[in-house]
Parts: C-alpha cells; sequence; structure tokens
C-alpha cells in the first residue's frame, strides 16, 4: 500500500523537495540585536476556549457542555486570574505565567472572518487585511527595520519555507537530521507542485487518504498509550524541532529571528476535555516550548515566543463531539523579556447575543496590534514602518504596549 512516508522518501531521492540541514551551531557574523523573536504558527485553527477556558463567564459551561473543563477532578483546569485559566496539559505555560514571563491574549484574531484554513492563515502570515493581497510575509518585511535582513539571522524551522517569513529580505531554512512525518499543510504544497503529474498525483491522493483514516483512528488511542509523530504538531514531534530552534537562537553570534510550526488543531471529531486527543497535542505543545526554552539558555531572557492560529472555533460542540471553524481565539506570548503574568482580554461573554454570528466567540482584539507591540517594543521596529511596511494601511491599529519588561 503506498503511504506517505513512501511517496516523500520517492520525492526526496529524486531531488524534488530540498530540505536544509544545516548544523545546529555555527559562526554568524553579528547581528543587530542581541534579542530573540520567535513565532509559533499554531495551524489548524486551536481552540481558544479549550486551550484558556474563561471558567469565570457564567455562560461557559452551559455553552461548553461535554468540552467544559472543571476546577476539580482528576486533571482540573489550572486557575490564572479567577476568571481565565489554562488547560491542564499546558503546566509549562503555567509556570511561565506564575513566573510572570507568560501573557495570554483572549478573543483575539486577524481581520479575517470567512473561516477558510487557506485564507485565513494566508491573512495570518502576511499581515493583511484579506487573503491574497500580499505575496510576502509581514515578518519578513520586518527584518530590514530590525536590520537583520542579510540572510544569517531568520530561520525557518520547516521542510518548506513559511509565507510569514518569504519575501525579499534573505532568510533561511533548516530541519532536523530526523525529519518528522508530513503534515497536512506540507502535503498540500506537495500536491499543488505533482498536480500536472497523473501518476505521482494520483500515489499522493492515496497516500493522502490512507492516512487521514489512519490519523482518525489514532485520535481514539486511549490515554497514556505511546503515540507515534503526527505532522510537526503531533505528539512528541514537535521537541526536537523546538530543541534544535532553541540551540541555533541561543549561539551569541547567531539567529535571531525564527518561525516554527504546529499543526493538528483542526479538532472537528472527539476533541476532548481534559483527556483526548487536543489534551495529547497540547502536552506535545508544552514540551516543545520547554525544550526551546531550555536550549536557548542564557538567550532566553532576552527572547520572546508568540503563539497564533489562524482563527478560533466554534462555542458550542457540534454532533461529533468536535468543535467547527470559529472566529476568536486565543494567543500567547512567552519568553524571559516579557512582562507577563496576565490575561489580556476585551471579553464580551458567550451569551447568544454576545457571540459572532450567534455561534463564535466575537474577537474583540487584532492580532496585528499584538504583533505591532512585540515589534516595536522588544525588536525596535518603529512606528511608521509598522503601519506602513510590516502591515501596509493600519495606522489605525494601535499596537498593544507594555508587553515587553523594561
Amino acid at each position: 500500500m503506498t503511504t506517505r512516508r513512501t511517496l516523500l522518501k520517492t520525492a526526496l531521492a529524486a531531488g524534488s523537495l530540498a530540505l536544509v540541514d544545516m548544523p545546529v551551531r555555527a559562526a554568524f557574523a553579528s547581528a543587530a540585536t542581541d534579542r530573540r523573536l520567535i513565532v509559533v504558527i499554531l495551524r489548524g485553527a486551536l481552540d481558544g476556549l479549550a486551550a484558556v477556558p474563561p471558567y469565570g463567564d457564567p455562560d461557559y459551561k452551559s455553552v461548553r457542555g461535554d468540552l467544559a473543563l472543571d476546577e476539580h477532578g482528576m486533571r482540573p483546569l489550572l486557575r490564572l486570574d479567577g476568571f481565565f485559566g489554562l488547560h491542564p496539559s499546558l503546566t509549562g505555560v503555567k509556570a511561565l505565567y506564575d513566573a510572570r514571563q507568560a501573557i495570554l491574549l483572549h478573543a483575539i484574531a486577524s481581520p479575517y472572518r470567512d473561516r477558510s484554513h487557506f485564507d485565513g492563515q494566508n491573512v495570518l502570515e502576511t499581515g493583511a487585511v484579506a487573503p491574497h493581497l500580499l505575496r510576502d510575509g509581514w515578518l519578513n518585511r520586518a527584518l530590514a527595520p530590525m536590520g537583520l535582513d542579510h540572510g544569517n539571522s531568520a530561520v525557518a524551522a520547516s521542510a518548506t519555507m513559511p509565507l510569514m517569513l518569504t519575501g525579499a529580505a534573505q532568510a533561511t531554512s533548516w530541519m532536523p537530521a530526523t525529519l518528522p512525518e508530513a503534515d497536512s499543510v506540507f502535503l498540500k504544497r506537495v500536491a499543488e507542485l505533482y498536480a500536472n503529474d497523473p501518476i505521482l498525483h494520483e500515489a499522493l491522493e492515496e497516500g493522502i487518504e490512507t492516512e487521514a483514516k489512519a490519523e482518525a483512528a489514532r485520535d481514539d488511542v486511549p490515554p497514556g498509550k505511546k503515540m507515534d509523530g503526527m505532522g510537526f504538531g503531533g505528539y512528541g514531534a514537535l521537541t526536537p524541532v523546538f530543541s534544535g530552534a532553541g540551540k541555533l537562537l541561543s549561539d551569541t553570534g547567531g539567529m535571531r529571528v525564527a518561525v516554527l510550526e504546529a499543526s493538528g488543531w483542526d479538532t472537528h471529531v472527539n476533541e476532548g476535555g481534559a483527556d483526548g486527543q487536543l489534551a495529547r497535542r497540547l502536552t506535545a505543545l508544552d514540551q516543545g516550548l520547554e525544550a526551546l526554552r531550555s536550549n536557548l539558555g542564557p538567550a532566553w531572557d532576552k527572547t520572546v515566543i508568540v503563539m497564533a492560529t489562524e482563527f478560533g472555533r466554534t462555542a458550542h460542540s457540534n454532533g461529533d463531539g468536535g468543535t467547527d471553524h470559529g472566529t476568536g481565539a486565543a494567543a500567547f506570548v512567552l519568553g524571559g523579556a516579557v512582562s507577563g503574568g496576565r490575561v489580556i482580554a476585551d471579553w464580551k461573554g458567550l451569551k447568544p447575543g454576545d457571540l459572532q454570528d450567534g455561534r463564535d466567540l466575537a474577537a474583540t482584539t487584532d492580532l496585528r496590534a499584538l504583533f505591532k507591540g512585540i515589534l516595536a517594543g522588544h525588536m525596535g521596529v518603529g512606528t511608521q514602518a509598522l503601519d506602513e511596511t510590516v502591515f501596509p494601511d493600519s495606522g489605525g491599529t494601535r499596537p498593544i504596549m507594555g508587553l515587553i519588561r523594561a
């Protein structure tokens, strides 16, 4: 039977897919700044109401039903400020919050509202107000104002260069020697590459279909059973990637900016609450973040990590025990340079009249305001560059200030 592993080995042997496997420690020219910025793209639309549950909202439990997290029991949610909490799988993030090195933002989203993964990720990565208006990424456009556009300062830990880091400024890519299994986003890109080849296209489609069935079966494995890696966002697969990225950025004369990817958040079926497939994915993310922090070493104190997803998920569960594409989401800002220990949210509530289109958490904060605040406060990007170059025509979206430790 044709599998995606066989297909990828064939493609790699044929030289169709080029992966950069550079040494983790290398010597580079001195960078313009000693600060580090890491962007983690959570592909697939993470359920923010699960990752950062608003347990203090009086409508939370009735809206979430079986997906609601409890303050008690075997795996209680992790309390933050009396209103918001964290999923019990995010123990490392909670430790950073307690150390005032984490900020959680809720009811946040890009300007996009139509719930397509492809279009939503395009807006998230380009920084535009609508899909396909720009062909390069906002982080690439920010490299020149940061003085980091010479090619030795920005890296993507990805099999293919993500749109966010694609553009005129030079950047490189890296993956560990042991390649994690390809995720759905990567396979889609390969499918586009072989769209006009009937033999390879048919084989790839068969492999993707087989993998989808296998992944659905894996999602129902009981808690505690060892799981195989599932794409770049899967069980255990994140740790070597995040660990290697941490080593790259720890070098005093090395990389300063990185883009990492964690996929697998499209939980339409059997999402689970305190346990289940989402809980296992969040555990993998939490462990990956700890590996990243550990390998950054002393550079951690000068680091900001921002994690964002293309949109949130529905407030109510669907008939399959999961959640569908939504609007308002959660974002995370972590790092030794963060002025943390708080949640930022303009919270409208979960009553039917407060939901977007009667189904989604309403987004009240623009993701670009978060990105602008980090670029300004941490990386020294000026207002004009932010409003006109990095996020064109965004003068009306003001940066969220006070995110960075003085």
